[in-house]
């Protein structure tokens, strides 16, 4: 019987002990401005011509757009039969305002690395500092003295850009915990999230997708009502019963999947 991360990984998530962050940010203007650019049933080709063809993120080199797309592949897929990038391009258009975090969101999914200091973000409350040392210490110690003190240093630095980027923390040599502008979108998508993990019903709300987001669950709940109310999800409350649905978000084949995920977690 396949485990869980063999199953996730078909539905669009990556696990290991590599990712984006070791080098780069979750590149969130690069995203931003391909996702812009880019017809919505472009594909990988497509996003490769406009990144390295055309030089659309205008990086210095040939080596430095190769590199670029390969990042931005690792980061978001750019793959439309990848159901994470397909619901990531529902929403993103609806309200520039959430697309930080629905970048950070995927990042997460997608980089190991990155999901390693979620902790230490949401620990600290509004307005705590964070120190790069924190960070450096706390990488340290998950890797294993994996990375030298330069590369720590700079791990350190790309992590805080992408939670900056995401509206988690604010200021540019000290940084402090902040919380980020929360839209019906994004609980779209980390319900969405939650859902590919195999999670129904109320289950979906207590995901690690919604505790990375800020607010008390009747003020979550009440933008997941407005999600449903624009058609983004189905949304049901009957009694306590909580029922949430994505018609038509996934193919048969995916869904087979994501109900072989909830009978092995």
């Amino acid at each position: 019987m396949p485990n869980s991360k063999d199953l996730l990984k078909k539905l669009g998530f990556k696990f290991g002990i590599n990712g984006v962050h070791a080098a780069r940010t979750m590149m969130f203007s690069d995203i931003q401005k391909l996702l812009r650019h880019a017809s919505s049933q472009a594909t990988r080709d497509d996003y490769k011509q406009l990144v390295v063809s055309e030089n659309l993120l205008g990086k210095p080199s040939s080596k430095a757009r190769e590199l670029a797309f390969r990042h931005l592949v690792d980061l978001y897929d750019l793959d439309l039969t990848n159901p994470l990038f397909r619901m990531l391009l529902q929403v993103w258009h609806l309200d520039e305002s959430a697309q930080p975090v629905l970048a950070l969101l995927v990042a997460l999914a997608r980089d190991p690395l990155l999901r390693k200091t979620k902790t230490l973000i949401l620990e600290k409350q509004l307005g705590e500092s964070l120190h790069r040392e924190e960070m450096e210490a706390l990488l340290e110690k998950e890797f294993l003295q994996r990375f030298s003190e330069a590369s720590l240093k700079s791990f350190a630095q790309n992590v805080n850009g992408t939670w900056t980027d995401a509206g988690y923390l604010v200021g540019r040599n000290r940084k402090h915990r902040s919380a980020p502008v929360l839209t019906p979108e994004i609980l779209t998508f980390a319900l969405f999230l939650g859902y590919l993990e195999g999670r129904s019903g109320a289950r979906l709300f207590s995901s690690t997708w919604m505790s990375i987001l800020p607010g008390s669950p009747d003020e979550l709940e009440s933008l997941v009502k407005s999600a449903s109310d624009r058609g983004q999800l189905v949304f049901m409350n009957a009694g306590g019963v909580k029922e949430v649905r994505f018609p038509g978000a996934l193919s048969k084949e995916e869904e087979l999947l994501r109900q072989e995920v909830s009978n092995v977690v």
